[in-house]
């Protein structure tokens, strides 16, 4: 499509528009109507410049990405819904306005969801984070109330509910089943608990200091997310890594991808009633993050990306030692990838189990590998602006049938895929330095960064203020458009499954609990 937009500096191909209220709404429908995704909607508070409130959209589009702007007037504190658009918008806007005070309101006819998201009577309806006279540190004594679940009637229908608290040591979810005996009629989520402040933590921290909050919104990416928040700031800052850096935030990268991936499949084996599955690659898992500790310093590679580069390289001794842990870990992974295709028991659990169809993926927009396990090819290591990926080639991983077995297959493959990745990137791996400087920003620059991570799309948004300051920073997570997702997968299957099919969405709690 045609961009008539301010281009945003950096690595991604992105662009900024200032749209009015109409417009907001037409160009979201324009964008549809090309195959444009919505890849995240947050709000900010600009009424200290006299600018009211400003929502913004971010827009997937073929040449890159579009950030769609619009100034909000405070007295009325409105703008159009797009949820009718994009599924993935409804519990976004839901935050939007638990944070910073703005509602949409229906432009379609459909009526958008307008329950709380975040606040969980946690602070008061009318009070909002975001807004700049509201102090990190304002106390707010925990008000009662009753969150409004869709009730489901008829003959025979029962509810379950499951959590908050679960029975191990996974984050907080709460999870009401509709059903008919075990078969699931509807499920509806309600998360939020892991709320913890990070968007205006933030706004007390320098640009400098930001890049270690970035890096543990969702603990298991922290590389993704680092790096996202990376590039943001070297794009504000006219900062281009070395070309050493790159390659070792792509090993960092690889290695966080493979480390999930066999965490994944251990569990998806227990869960399918396989606990052998879970010994193996737990002790796979456990001896990658042993090497990652040895090498890089940190078990979860945290801290290893720093703006302008990386914190930790690598010599001859430790490139070989990754090298031959890649070779036992293929061996391993080739044997266990048989065990998992041929056990029957396996199979008739996961096979047409939890089902997301490419058509139901498209219309609710998922990401990352529950996309690519229902048939769409979504990767950003193949898109334009992702160096070092261009020179490494990485081939997509994809499966068309959307069931837990689909993603187990989408698992194993990009795990070999990654190692094969890794070792060009240590067959490849330039010389010269691993960080450059990076020089502040002036006040108002404004920057993105968009990283595959493991689980998907990650993005970070990043506003300068004054003196070096975090002015606004959103980070984004994939989880945000694959959790509606699992509300539709689970439907017409037994309530004894849904751990399975959970498992294989494998979602972030606290990366949509901002």
């Amino acid at each position: 499509m045609e961009i008539s937009a301010q281009p945003v500096p950096g690595a991604v191909p992105a662009w900024r528009k200032q749209v009015d209220a109409e417009r907001w709404r037409t160009l979201a429908e324009q964008l549809l109507s090309a195959g444009s995704r919505l890849g995240a909607l947050w709000a900010s508070d600009e009424r200290d410049r006299g600018g009211g409130y400003l929502l913004r959209a971010l827009y997937v589009i073929f040449e890159g990405l579009l950030i769609a702007e619009l100034r909000v007037d405070p007295a009325l504190a409105t703008y159009p819904d797009l949820s009718d658009l994009f599924a993935c918008a409804g519990r976004m806007q839901r935050a939007a306005f638990d944070l910073c005070g703005m509602r949409a309101v229906s432009i379609s006819g459909e009526i958008p969801d307008v329950r709380p998201w975040l606040r969980h009577g946690a602070w008061p309806a009318d009070a909002h984070p975001l807004h700049r006279e509201h102090a990190l540190s304002q106390p707010h004594p925990q008000t009662e109330e009753r969150y409004a679940f869709v009730p489901v009637e008829g003959e025979g229908v029962h509810e379950i509910a499951v959590g908050p608290v679960h029975a191990g040591i996974i984050e907080p979810g709460h999870f009401r089943f509709s059903v008919v005996g075990e078969r699931v009629l509807r499920l509806e989520q309600r998360l939020g608990y892991k709320h913890k402040g990070i968007e205006k933590r933030f706004e007390s921290l320098s640009l400098a200091e930001g890049i270690r909050l970035a890096g543990r919104v969702s603990g298991d990416s922290t590389v993704a997310y680092a790096w996202a928040y990376a590039m943001a700031l070297e794009g504000m800052a006219g900062t281009t890594p070395p070309a050493r850096a790159l390659y070792l935030r792509a090993l960092f990268l690889e290695r966080e991808r493979i480390a999930n991936h066999l965490g994944d499949l251990g569990s998806l084996g227990n869960d399918g009633g396989l606990a052998f599955g879970l010994a193996q690659f737990s002790r796979l898992k456990e001896d990658m993050l042993r090497t990652n500790a040895a090498l890089f310093g940190h078990r979860y590679l945290m801290d290893r990306v720093v703006p302008g580069g990386v914190a930790a390289d690598i010599g001859d001794s430790e490139s070989a030692a990754i090298l031959a842990e890649g070779e036992r870990l293929r061996t391993e992974l080739r044997t266990l990838r048989a065990i998992y295709y041929n056990h029957a028991g396996l199979q008739d659990r996961c096979i047409t189990c939890g089902r997301l169809t490419p058509r139901t993926a498209a219309t609710l927009g998922v990401v990352g590998l529950v996309a690519r396990a229902s048939g769409h090819a979504i990767d950003l290591r193949v898109h334009p602006g992702h160096p070092p990926y261009g020179e490494l080639q990485p081939e997509i991983a994809s499966h068309r049938n959307g069931d837990v077995a689909a993603r187990i297959v989408v698992r194993f493959e990009e795990a070999f895929e990654s190692l094969k990745l890794q070792r060009r990137i240590l067959h490849r791996l330039p010389t010269g330095p691993i960080a450059a400087s990076v020089c502040t920003p002036d006040e108002a620059a404004f920057g993105i960064g968009w990283i595959e991570g493991w689980r998907g799309e990650v993005f970070v948004a990043l506003e300068a203020g004054p003196n070096g300051a975090i002015r606004r920073c959103h980070p984004h997570d994939p989880s945000w458009q694959n959790w509606p997702a699992l509300e539709h997968a689970i439907i017409g299957n037994i309530v004894p499954d849904f751990p399975l099919v959970n498992k294989s969405f494998s979602l972030s709690y606290a990366g949509q609990d901002l």
